[in-house]
Parts: structure tokens; C-alpha cells; sequence
């Protein structure tokens, strides 16, 4: 290997083995020096020579921050059948996307992960999936997902999918006897809070909010109290177990003796490796999303607004 000639992160991707986007990480990480020609990236020869004779071990943590350093997934836990479509994300329309998929012209078999948004993202990221679903606010801007795309997704480009419109809000009981109107009525006593976990979008939502109000975490009872799904926390709140919680409509309609107070419309997307988009089975998810056959049978399922599936709606 030549010390005069620098190398694009596509020749040192070739050279490691490894895909190109894991060879930004490992340069944003500074696991991998590298300069600037104008606005193109280039890596020293013996640069990468010295990274190769490294004796690393790397460890996926998928609890890490996503504003910190993210570890590489084993080379062993590396899927390796292509032939699979790995949706991950928790909304019973992803069922519906697996099963007419699976039931096309051209099936194929779809595998879910019933992961939360930021573990989805990861899974992306890592190659351990093909779709990921997402519904994360940042509310700095304002948006949705394509803010977290470009943090967790360094360097990849990604078509960003609408599916639907969701109500997010609070599940209370029937009647609403704590009067729980507004993000600053869960610090209050007695209410009893319970919560999702870290990662998920209605997490990110809540904690947004409180940032936003400036509001302690810590001052809410309950909140570290963690149910795993939006029906989970909808039935905590049934049984008595807490008195409010954070998730979809749908849910609250799954549950008897529930009232559900409407907090924030979220757009549910699709993220997909631009890479990847114009691969068959990929041409074909985007096809079954724009049919009638799909639209027909999420609208049957109420509370989902659907004036915007199928639109494609950044490309970064």
C-alpha cells in the first residue's frame, strides 16, 4: 500500500471489509484519521494499516446515547440472508404492510422486529434491517425523523416514507377525574405517571415536552415506571395501576373504561437506505403502500390519517 495516495472512504471500505457508512462512523468516531480535499473525505494508507493491526473487539450497546459514540455490531451477529425483509417498528399497520406484502405477486417473507423507533434507527444503521419505522419529534425544529435520520444515519442517505397521521395523547380513566389536560399536569400530586421506555417516539415526545416546559423529569410520579408498548400503558391505566399515560389513540380504543385526551398529531414513517431503494423488494413495500388493497384496510381500522401515505417526503 502506497503512503502518496490518499483513499476515498469507498476504497477503505473495500479494503476493511466493512460497509462505507460503518467507515464515516469509525471517522466521526476518531477511530480513523482522516482529512478534508475541498468537501470530499480522504483517509491516509497508513492510516488505515494502523487501524487494521489494532486488536478491537467492537460491542453493539443499542442502550448507548445516539449524541455519543455508537459501537459496531459483531461481525458474527451480521445478518446474512437478503432474501428476508426486516420491518422494524411496533404499529399493528406494519402488520398489515408484512401480510400483503407476503400475500403479492412476488412474496417474500417479511420478519418484524417490534422495537422502538431509536433501536429501529440503530438496526438500519447496523444492517441488522431493512425498514425502520419512526415517529420522533425534535422539537427544536419542529420536525419529525429526519433530524434523528441524520444523527444515527451519518453519511447515508435515506428516503423517508409516509405511512400516517396518529393522535398522541394521554390515556386517563373514564371521565378524566384528575382533570389531566396539559403536558405540566403530570408533575402535579397525586398522579401517578407511567411511562415507555427510552428510545421509543412516545418517550422522546414526553421528554421533549419537558424540556420545552422546563420541567424536572424527577418530579413526576412514575416516571420510571416502564411499559413496554402503547397498549401496555393503556391498560395500566385501566386496572388502576396509574392514573395517566402517554400513547396512540388506537390504543385507547383496545381498552375499556379509558378516556383519551388528544396532545400532538405525529407523522409514522418509513425510513429506508437510499441505497437500497431501487432493489425490487423495495419497489414492490412502495407499491403495496400506494395500493388501494393497503389504504382500504388501515382505514378500516380508524384513527389514522392517511392524506399523505405513500408520499415520499425528504430524500437526504
Amino acid at each position: 500500500m502506497g503512503n502518496n495516495n490518499s483513499l476515498t472512504p469507498e476504497e477503505v471500505a473495500e479494503i476493511l471489509k466493512i460497509k462505507k457508512h460503518t467507515v464515516y462512523e469509525l471517522v466521526k468516531r476518531g477511530d480513523l484519521p482522516a482529512f478534508r480535499i475541498g468537501r470530499k473525505i480522504r483517509i491516509n494508507p497508513e492510516d488505515v494499516d494502523h487501524y487494521r493491526q489494532q486488536d478491537m473487539t467492537p460491542v453493539y450497546n443499542p442502550l448507548k446515547s445516539p449524541t455519543n459514540t455508537m459501537e459496531l455490531m459483531p461481525e458474527a451477529e451480521q445478518r446474512n440472508d437478503k432474501n428476508d425483509l426486516i420491518i422494524c417498528g411496533q404499529d399493528t399497520i406494519l402488520d398489515i404492510l408484512a401480510r400483503q406484502i407476503e400475500n403479492s405477486s412476488n412474496p417474500v417473507r417479511v420478519l418484524r422486529k417490534h422495537v422502538g423507533s431509536f433501536a429501529g434507527l440503530l438496526a438500519l444503521y447496523q444492517g441488522q434491517a431493512d425498514i425502520a419505522s419512526a415517529h420522533l419529534l425534535d422539537a427544536d425544529s419542529g420536525q419529525y425523523n429526519l433530524p434523528y435520520a441524520r444523527r444515527l444515519l451519518p453519511g447515508i442517505p435515506v428516503v423517508i416514507i409516509h405511512l400516517a397521521f396518529r393522535q398522541q395523547g394521554f390515556y386517563v380513566a373514564a371521565g378524566n377525574p384528575l382533570h389531566i389536560t396539559d403536558w405540566a399536569d403530570l408533575a402535579l400530586q397525586p398522579v401517578r405517571f407511567i411511562n415507555r421506555e427510552p428510545g421509543c417516539g412516545a418517550r422522546v415526545l414526553l421528554d421533549e415536552k419537558l424540556r420545552q416546559l422546563r420541567i424536572d423529569r424527577h418530579s413526576i410520579n412514575g416516571y420510571d415506571e416502564i411499559a413496554t408498548s402503547h397498549l401496555a400503558v393503556a391498560s395500566a391505566v385501566a386496572r388502576g395501576a396509574a392514573d395517566v399515560g402517554l400513547g396512540i389513540q388506537k390504543a385507547a380504543l383496545q381498552v375499556r373504561g379509558l378516556d383519551f385526551i388528544p396532545m400532538q398529531k405525529e407523522p409514522y414513517e418509513l425510513l429506508i437506505c437510499h441505497d437500497d431503494i431501487a432493489r425490487p423488494i423495495m419497489q414492490q413495500v412502495i407499491e403495496v403502500i400506494n395500493s388501494s388493497a393497503f389504504k382500504n384496510e388501515v382505514a378500516g381500522l380508524g384513527d389514522y390519517d392517511l392524506s399523505m401515505t405513500g408520499k415520499i417526503t425528504q430524500l437526504i
